[in-house]
């Protein structure tokens, strides 16, 4: 599906006015398993769904918001308590729809997964839930939470172009044992192949860039048109490709 960059600009406004890092288009390309039970439990407010959990028990949670036909999902934390901030901004964000549910065009449903690898999460500020600023520490202490229980860098774990490790400032990191190895990675495949997105952005940090996302052949014209409404709202570069790690 094509979106008009007017739908998407008013999708992305409200991120920018939150203040955003780096964003990536996520595009899920997998065989559709029989999915994970989605566990719906509560039917007031935004629709809170458990869609999977983490390799140390904690729930992994989506946000649903709206109902319209254009279905946008956000994704933060799938780096933890390393990049803590995309948890932060999920919530933010997600504050913010609570309060202005009218910002919400009729058209469009938002899904947002604020905390992707909770465990990471957890081994960096010690505590369940939500969480402030004041409770992580000095920017080095929070590299161990990048990876999931496993040691796996849950980025890595998808099936576009897969191998066992990938690279990270320049050392090798693990990508699980096989496409999908990880629990917090099926849990966002399961949703993605359940719901049917149009699309999904992944909250990173520090670039100030967005990035589109491809696997094979050619970017899609729908996420650029994503990228570049996206990046026109937030003040940051647009940019096709990243080639920042192996």
């Amino acid at each position: 599906m094509f979106f008009s960059s007017k739908r998407v600009f008013l999708a992305v406004l409200i991120l920018a006015v939150l203040g955003v890092g780096v964003f990536v288009g996520l595009r899920i390309l997998a065989p559709a398993p029989a999915p994970e039970d989605l566990a719906e439990v509560a039917e007031s407010g935004p629709k809170r769904t458990v869609i999977g959990t983490s390799v140390q028990g904690r729930e992994i949670e989506a946000y649903t918001y709206g109902n319209g036909e254009t279905h946008l999902a956000f994704i933060g934390g799938i780096h933890g308590g390393y990049e803590w901030n995309t948890v932060l901004l999920a919530y933010t964000f997600m504050d913010y729809l609570d309060a202005n549910p009218e910002f919400i065009p009729e058209d469009l449903t938002i899904t947002v997964i604020p905390s992707a690898n909770p465990d990471g999460v957890y081994k960096v500020v010690q505590k369940e839930g939500r969480f402030t600023v004041a409770n992580v520490p000095a920017t080095e202490l929070t590299v161990p939470g990048r990876f999931n229980a496993h040691g796996v860098d849950l980025n890595r774990n998808f099936d576009c172009k897969w191998k066992p490790e990938g690279v990270w400032r320049g050392n090798a990191v693990s990508a699980g044992t096989a496409p999908f190895s990880e629990p917090e990675a099926r849990a966002i495949r399961n949703f993605a192949l359940t719901h049917r997105p149009d699309a999904v952005v992944s909250w990173h940090s520090q670039a100030n860039t967005v990035y589109a996302s491809f696997c094979e052949g050619n970017i899609l014209p729908a996420t650029l048109a994503i990228m570049n409404a996206y990046a026109k709202a937030a003040g940051y570069v647009a940019q096709k490709t990243f080639d920042a790690y192996a």
